[in-house]
C-alpha cells in the first residue's frame, strides 16, 4: 500500500488497509491492480480525478496536428510557376505542416521517371532550410509523390511567431500614419484650428483697415 504522500506504508491486510483509509477520511484506490500483490493507494479519489481531467483538458488544447499541405508540379514547369510552389511549400513547412509534393505525367513523360525524381530532389533542395524529406520519390500511376515534413512542430512554430499587438492599438498605429503631415511634423487635422484661428484674425484686421 502506498501512503497519501506517496510513502511506501508495504504489505497490510485489505482489512487494515480500509481502517487506515476511514481514520484518515481518504479513499483507498486500486493503482496497479496486475501487480503481485495488487498495489493500492490512499488518496482523495474526488480530487484526483479532477486534477486528472484539468491536465486532460491542457493537453488537448496544446495538442496541434501538422496538417498534409499538397503541392502540384507539371514536369515541364516555368520558371515562375515553380518558384511560387517553393514559396507556397515555404510557408506551409514553416507553420509546420507537412508537404506532398506530386508530379503529374502527361503521355509519354511517364517514360521518362528519372525527370520527376531530379526535379523533386531539386525542390527538397530549396525548401531545405524549414524542412527535410520524409518520404523519398515514388512512382503512383501518372503521379510521382514525395513529402516533406517541417524541421520545427507546429506549436514550436507558433511560438516562435512575434505576437500580434491588441486590435485597438494595431488601428490607433494605422490611424497615426495615414493621417497627413504638414511640413512642421503636426497632422493636418491637429494644425486645422491654429490655421483658422489665422484666417479669423487677417479678416478682421482688414475689416479693421477698411
Amino acid at each position: 500500500m502506498v501512503g497519501p504522500n506517496g510513502e511506501q506504508v508495504g504489505i497490510v491486510r485489505i482489512e487494515d488497509a480500509l481502517r487506515l483509509a476511514v481514520e484518515a477520511d481518504l479513499d483507498l484506490v486500486e493503482v496497479a491492480p496486475n501487480a503481485r500483490p495488487p498495489v493500492c493507494k490512499l488518496m482523495d479519489f474526488g480530487k484526483y480525478k479532477y486534477e486528472a481531467a484539468v491536465k486532460a483538458r491542457e493537453a488537448r488544447r496544446k495538442q496541434t496536428n501538422a496538417s498534409l499541405k499538397e503541392v502540384r508540379f507539371r514536369l515541364k514547369i516555368d520558371t515562375h510557376d515553380y518558384e511560387t510552389k517553393v514559396r507556397n511549400a515555404h510557408r506551409f513547412l514553416s507553420a509546420g505542416d507537412k508537404v506532398k509534393a506530386m508530379i503529374q505525367f502527361r503521355g509519354r513523360e511517364q517514360q521518362r521517371p528519372e525527370f520527376g525524381v531530379k526535379l523533386l530532389q531539386q525542390f527538397a533542395e530549396d525548401v531545405a532550410d524549414v524542412g527535410v524529406i520524409e518520404s523519398q520519390p515514388r512512382q503512383d500511376g501518372r503521379n510521382m509523390v514525395m513529402v516533406v515534413g517541417p524541421l520545427k512542430s507546429k506549436a514550436e512554430s507558433r511560438k516562435a511567431q512575434p505576437e500580434k499587438a491588441p486590435r485597438r492599438q494595431r488601428r490607433q498605429q494605422r490611424l497615426d500614419t495615414s493621417a497627413p503631415q504638414d511640413t512642421s511634423g503636426q497632422t493636418i487635422a491637429a494644425s486645422a484650428p491654429e490655421a483658422m484661428r489665422r484666417m479669423a484674425q487677417a479678416s478682421k484686421d482688414k475689416t479693421t483697415e477698411d
